[in-house]
């Protein structure tokens, strides 16, 4: 989560986004690849094990976030005890996958942003009008084609690699590349997705991991350390569980450090 990350991550979504946007047609041509004229159809979304693929991709990608999720719901439960893992490594894992593959991705983009994703388009025997990347006027109504979901999953999983022993580190982001590009590439080929909206996904995830990155471990103004968020999540948690407790009998006074 270096300077030279940001700035290839940068230059590629410049490259992307001024290619795509003066030719849109090229979106059409690399979903074209996929795509058989005869049938009238993407024929890998048919096939189980491109299927179970697609599914497990997603798997992996949450059980990386697991860890982070489960100590964070424990802590919730049980806050006069330490979290189980690193406070800043729930923090840095929650954040990122929640704004990446939910807040941006479901809950803004594809809600709001009508792109019609390739399977329906008129090119490949849809009924909805194809628009390029940048316009958010087409006929889709929700779940829509921009940005990926799934791919914004998968290439989150830079996150957990920038959490790697540095010795692992260059290894560990060279897999989660190739682990968002594969599952990416996957999504093409089922016509669920044009080529901008997983470049895209994967260009924003990494943006937004990068902020993160610099928010929670970098930037001196900002950085926090583990026992500043297990404490902000024992102070959050501590009223619930004062009146659990207080229902069980039990008084245990106001918050408390741990």
């Amino acid at each position: 989560m270096n300077r030279t990350g940001l700035f290839i991550a940068l230059g590629l979504t410049l490259v992307v986004g001024l290619l795509f946007g003066i030719f849109p047609e090229l979106d059409l041509k690399l979903a074209a690849l996929f795509y058989d004229a005869a049938e009238k159809s993407f024929p890998l979304k048919l096939n189980a094990i491109a299927s179970f693929a697609r599914d497990a991709a997603m798997w992996v990608a949450w059980a990386l976030a697991l860890p982070a999720l489960a100590a964070f719901v424990i802590k919730f439960v049980r806050p006069d005890r330490p979290l189980l893992i690193p406070g800043r490594t729930v923090a840095f894992l929650l954040v990122t996958i929640i704004l990446s593959a939910g807040i941006l991705t479901n809950l803004t983009f594809k809600s709001y942003w009508g792109r019609p994703r390739p399977v329906v388009v008129m090119q490949f025997n849809g009924d909805k009008e194809f628009v390029p990347w940048w316009d958010p006027r087409g006929t889709c109504a929700r779940n829509c084609s921009f940005f990926s979901g799934e791919g914004a999953t998968a290439f989150w999983t830079y996150a957990p690699a920038a959490l790697a022993p540095p010795a692992w580190r260059p290894l560990a982001y060279t897999a989660a590349t190739l682990f968002g590009i594969t599952t990416s590439a996957l999504r093409m080929a089922f016509g669920g997705h044009f080529f901008t909206d997983v470049a895209i996904a994967g260009l924003v995830t990494f943006l937004v991991i990068w902020l993160a990155y610099g928010f929670i471990y970098r930037w001196a103004s900002t950085r926090l350390t583990d026992a500043q968020v297990d404490a902000a999540l024992t102070r959050l948690a501590w009223p619930g569980y004062r009146l659990m407790q207080r229902w069980r009998g039990r008084e245990v006074g106001p918050v408390r450090s741990v």
